[in-house]
């Protein structure tokens, strides 16, 4: 369990929040709602726990003490953690007595009373990076921005990667493919779709993205080019866990035909990633 950083020491933790939804990171906002009988806290005290296991108090300072510290940090620190990762908020009560009720979860503290602690899930707006410029990305980008994906798309096709045709997205263009996927940064909020079409320039994306701790990784293609693409990966010694992970082909199947059928189809299995369905 990590307490923050020196860059975070001074920051409330209403003004930290935005920062870290910025850099992608998932955070889950405690507040103390209810107590009853003793308690280490007062009712509002509130933490911010952070989806890698970064934890900050009232004013983004380490969170030693804020909640109660030792037995009942740890518990809410878990509990937190477990909500982020199923994408839920909840409300816990946490027994500060030697025994726990059946609905109280133990914290080990004998204060003589108990607390109510709202888990407050945040997660930040969703990155989608498309590889390849090309009618399917097109679409693809038109219905992932109104559906409040942060879109960038990548590609080294200068006549087709531009602002006329996807205007609100961030553009990374390069010549040279393999430095243009190079400049991408990813989060765990992070979906990348591969629509480019050519084979080299999908294996340069499978190898860019394969290892990255990413929310959705997606390669368009037929069966045949998408087994020939799995067994270079497998030859590059990527684990089959991890080649398991490619959705592929991309999208939900709906016999989409055309490109926007295509699309529907890809940001389809985008939500339905997002919400665990």
């Amino acid at each position: 369990m990590s307490r923050g950083d020196d860059m975070t020491d001074h920051i409330d933790i209403f003004e930290l929040t935005p920062i870290l939804l910025k850099e992608g990171k998932k955070v889950a906002l405690c507040t103390i709602t209810k107590k009853i009988g003793s308690g280490p806290a007062k009712v509002g005290t509130r933490i911010l726990v952070t989806e890698d296991a970064k934890i900050f108090g009232a004013f983004g300072t380490p969170a030693i003490g804020t909640i109660g510290g030792g037995e009942l940090e740890r518990a809410v620190m878990k509990e937190a953690l477990k909500a982020i990762e199923e994408g839920k908020s909840k409300s816990l009560k946490f027994s500060l007595r030697e025994k726990a009720k059946e609905d109280e979860l133990k914290t080990g503290l004998w204060c003589g009373g108990t607390m109510t602690i709202f888990i407050d899930v945040i997660e930040p707006r969703p990155e989608l990076l498309i590889v390849g410029s090309g009618h399917v990305a097109l679409q693809t980008y038109k219905i992932a921005e109104l559906l409040g994906f942060n879109v960038t798309v990548i590609d080294d096709a200068k006549e087709t990667l531009t602002k006329n045709r996807f205007p609100k997205a961030k553009l990374i263009y390069d010549k040279n493919f393999v430095k243009a996927l190079k400049k991408t940064k990813v989060s765990t909020s992070t979906y990348v779709a591969i629509v480019h079409g050519e084979p080299k320039h999908d294996l340069a994306a499978l190898r860019r993205f394969i290892r990255e701790k990413i929310s959705y990784l997606g390669l368009l293609g037929s069966a045949h080019k998408i087994d020939k693409l799995k067994e270079i990966l497998r030859k590059d010694r990527v684990p089959a866990k991890v080649i398991e992970r490619i959705h592929a082909p991309i999208g939900l199947d709906i016999n989409a035909r055309m490109p926007e059928e295509i699309a529907v189809s890809i940001v389809a299995e985008l939500i339905k990633e997002r919400r665990k369905a």
